[in-house]
């Protein structure tokens, strides 16, 4: 194994299509591997859902370390390429990501395994913690207004006035009204501190319950 030529391989990576080799196939790999752990780190610490799932975390550096795998002849035979990206057009994944940072952190590890299978580790040592950092410190910095939440009342038909009155300003997702009384959904917004104001609507003669639910609200 020439570590020489391999070292300047890994800190001056030539423009011109590379033959493969295991020496090159092992360090693309092993490069992958370790931006994709530290991908994996950077997204069980930044996690905020709901139920944290180590499959797809680990999904995340199977994906890199696939696509520098599918990288390296790409960039050793511009004829395969070219018949590889053709094939690779026809693959269609029906899984749904619902999260948007998940569909950011697959891009993210998608990228990493791309320049680390082209050969440019200097990019992906370099770009990925400098991306990881900006990451952290959004999230230890808040640029949110009250969040959104869906406030459910029930009450008799002679409390609505008294109820109208005492309710936060909000947007009217549904009503029902029944022999029993009404039951009143609508979309609020409010500050943590704010939420147990919404007690006070038990203080209404014919207030039954209310209910506040957090939710992440849908384009209007």
């Amino acid at each position: 194994m020439d570590w020489e030529q391999l070292l300047s391989d890994f800190l001056n990576p030539p423009n011109t299509y590379q033959s493969l080799t295991i020496d090159r196939v092992l360090l693309a790999l092993l490069v992958s591997f370790g931006i994709n752990l530290f991908i994996f780190y950077i997204y069980r610490k930044t996690f905020k859902g709901v139920v944290y799932t180590r499959e797809f975390n680990v999904g995340l550096v199977l994906t890199g370390l696939v696509v520098t795998l599918v990288v390296l002849p790409i960039s050793s035979n511009i004829a395969l390429s070219l018949g590889m990206v053709g094939a690779l057009s026809i693959v269609r994944f029906r899984t749904a990501i619902k999260d948007p940072k998940d569909i950011v952190f697959t891009f993210w590890a998608i990228a990493a395994g791309i320049i680390c299978g082209a050969g440019l580790y200097m990019i992906a040592i370099v770009g990925v913690p400098v991306i990881a950092l900006l990451l952290l410190v959004l999230e230890r910095t808040s640029f949110r207004g009250p969040d959104p939440y869906l406030l459910v009342v029930h009450y008799t038909s002679e409390a609505e006035t008294a109820v109208q009155a005492a309710l936060p300003k909000y947007k009217i997702r549904s009503r029902t009204a029944n022999a029993d009384g009404v039951e009143l959904m609508g979309e609020v917004r409010l500050n943590s501190k704010e939420v147990p104001k919404v007690d006070e609507l038990l203080k209404i003669k014919g207030v039954k319950d209310a209910s506040v639910v957090s939710y992440t609200s849908g384009s209007t």
